[in-house]
């Protein structure tokens, strides 16, 4: 049986974009990365957005069920890890960041990865969820048959509060670049939003990620 990456992410469909590089930096100003900081991310899957904090100076390893065959994680460190049964093969306190991006919607039981990311952050450290909006995804949610758990704002900002975090936030998240800097442009992407839920996906990019939201929460230990 192909594995999820083989299927979902093999490069003929989902060719590597400068996108996650995009994403890393703009992340690394709006919660003050420095360079040589501990940055973990969780389900990596082929390594994009490891090698995009990479880039930009972090000290970055990963962890995955599955493991990358692709060359763009050469030279990083990727432990596999089932989040749901599992306890990380970190020590306590010990990494800066977390990121993690897509993947909480595949878990039926979240806890013990939340618990875990908890358990590994230094004391101030920060972690980073980003996951399918609900409102705006509903229709094509489970197009990705291993979709178990969908979110919602709010869902997902009481999640991390009552697994203990301080400072939580969440909010709709664009995956525009243009908009991270000229954000008065999103008049343009909620226009687009007026018949509701996302009913297919487009190829025209500036439609597609107006109409697929994001969640964007985080919290400090």
């Amino acid at each position: 049986m192909l594995s999820y990456l083989d299927v979902v992410y093999k490069e003929e469909t989902k060719p590597i974009t400068d996108y996650p590089l995009k994403l890393c930096s703009y992340l690394s100003d709006r919660f003050k990365m420095e360079k040589g900081d501990k940055l973990l991310d969780i389900g990596c899957g082929r390594g994009d957005f490891l090698k995009g904090f990479k880039d930009i100076g972090l000290d970055v390893f990963g962890l995955d069920i599955e493991k990358s065959k692709s060359d763009i994680v050469k030279n990083i460190k990727i432990y596999n890890c089932n989040f749901e049964l599992n306890s990380f093969p970190l020590e306590n306190n010990s990494v800066d960041f977390i990121f993690s991006k897509s993947v909480i919607e595949h878990l039926k039981n979240p806890e013990n990865f939340i618990k875990e990311i908890y358990r590994v952050l230094k004391p101030g450290g920060t972690a980073i969820l980003m996951t399918p909006d609900w409102q705006s995804q509903m229709k094509i949610f489970y197009d990705d048959y291993t979709h178990v758990r969908p979110y919602t704002r709010i869902g997902l900002e009481d999640f991390l509060k009552m697994s203990g975090f301080k400072n939580v936030s969440s909010e709709i998240f664009y995956q525009l670049p243009i908009l991270w800097k000229l954000p008065w442009l999103k008049i343009f992407s909620k226009s687009l939003q007026i018949f509701g839920p996302v009913k297919r996906i487009h190829r025209n990019k500036f439609i597609r990620w107006s109409k697929e939201l994001m969640i964007l929460g985080h919290g400090e230990k």
